[in-house]
């Protein structure tokens, strides 16, 4: 069995994408309130403001929930073990949806990192843990 292609990304999401490829994971401030941004979009979704710059993020956060996504019985997902899905808090302010990787023992407030990994046609961030001397004390 095979899974549908992914869509082409437009707009915002092509400038996310291309930006992921070249592994940054970006966002956007506003110019005229000052808000951190993410998704990217064309307007301020706090103020209505048009001048968005846009920022490459560190890509350090912590964990701010999670599941673990066990796979259905099917020949397609023979090969996968389940999937740690997270909510992370970004440091620069953003909240972002992305699997977690190299991880037995998650845990809320985790430290994490953002790696990239190609997926078909596009890269994706995914996260796992910080290092050890990395994390905060």
């Amino acid at each position: 069995m095979t899974t549908p292609p992914n869509p082409a990304p437009r707009g915002e999401e092509r400038v996310y994408f291309d930006a992921a490829a070249e592994n940054r994971l970006t966002y956007q401030t506003c110019d005229r309130c000052g808000s951190t941004v993410f998704y990217l979009r064309a307007v301020c979704p706090h103020c209505g403001g048009e001048s968005l710059r846009l920022r490459d993020s560190a890509g350090r956060g912590t964990v701010y929930s999670y599941t673990v996504q066990h796979r259905a019985s099917h020949p397609y997902f023979a090969d996968r073990s389940p999937m740690t899905l997270a909510l992370v808090d970004l440091d620069e302010g953003f909240r972002l949806l992305a699997t977690l990787d190299d991880v037995d023992d998650v845990t809320v407030g985790m430290p994490v990192e953002a790696v990239f990994r190609p997926q078909d046609e596009l890269t994706l961030p995914y996260f796992r843990p910080r290092a050890r001397e990395e994390q905060p004390k």
